[in-house]
């Protein structure tokens, strides 16, 4: 992908990245955070999983209807970002150039329309895992998320085919083994399986979209093989963090 951006060019290579970090930013923004503080005065992060997301919100205040709101703010956080990048390449304000000088089965016919999304995906989801605003916060830098709800929002815009899939997968995966970490996992590897299946030529992206989000998982996916994650785990303090 860095490559790709220096085929653009300098001006829309400038873009790419400013479309990056606006979307990192925005993917920064911790509304579960602010959430349980204004709802409880509780700090998100001593609780349940420790992670600034839906699930934990609904650890920490016991409330659906606070994971719900919370869900939503976190999809859209994803979501706006995306849909910026494409209205700026639409509405001319974006890029110009073409991905053409890309070796053919990678990243090639893709549009630099199409990059600024990938840059405002990637964004978007770096920076619900990392968050910036929670660096100030904690006053240390550390991972604060999963990226699973910003993610998919961020997908419903640049690729709706991707977003059905990974719901459909990691929900399935949840009803039949009850451990949300399968379903999360299995919602992180079927985004690269579906590139594949589809023939996309983004199936790279995806496939490190996909990677980045597992490794928000990776320690508590092993707990879980070991046996030391628990079934449908919701409620605060009965499960391990990470």
């Amino acid at each position: 992908m860095i490559q790709a951006i220096a085929d653009l060019g300098g001006i829309d290579a400038l873009k790419t990245v400013a479309l990056f970090v606006i979307a990192y930013m925005v993917g920064s923004i911790p509304f579960a955070y602010v959430i349980v503080k204004r709802v409880s005065g509780e700090d998100i992060t001593t609780h349940g999983s420790g992670n600034v997301g839906a699930m934990n919100v609904r650890r920490t205040t016991g409330s659906w209807g606070w994971f719900t709101v919370a869900m939503l703010s976190d999809l859209f956080k994803g979501f706006t970002p995306v849909m910026f990048a494409l209205f700026a390449g639409t509405w001319g304000l974006g890029f110009s150039g073409t991905l053409s000088k890309l070796a053919p089965g990678n990243l090639a016919h893709l549009d630099a329309v199409r990059l600024g999304m990938m840059a405002a995906v990637l964004g978007a989801v770096l920076g619900h895992n990392y968050s910036l605003w929670m660096a100030m916060i904690r006053k240390r830098f550390a991972r604060s998320g999963k990226g699973l709800a910003s993610g998919a929002g961020a997908l419903l815009v640049y690729d709706w085919r991707y977003f059905i899939a990974v719901v459909v997968v990691g929900l399935a995966t949840i009803a039949v083994t009850r451990y949300m970490m399968a379903g999360q996992v299995a919602g992180a590897a079927t985004l690269p399986t579906t590139a594949l299946l589809l023939g996309s030529p983004d199936w790279p992206f995806a496939l490190g979209v996909g990677f980045l989000v597992y490794v928000a998982h990776h320690k508590r996916f092993i707990g879980m093989l070991k046996g030391q994650e628990p079934r449908f785990y919701v409620n605060d303090s009965m499960g391990p963090r990470g």
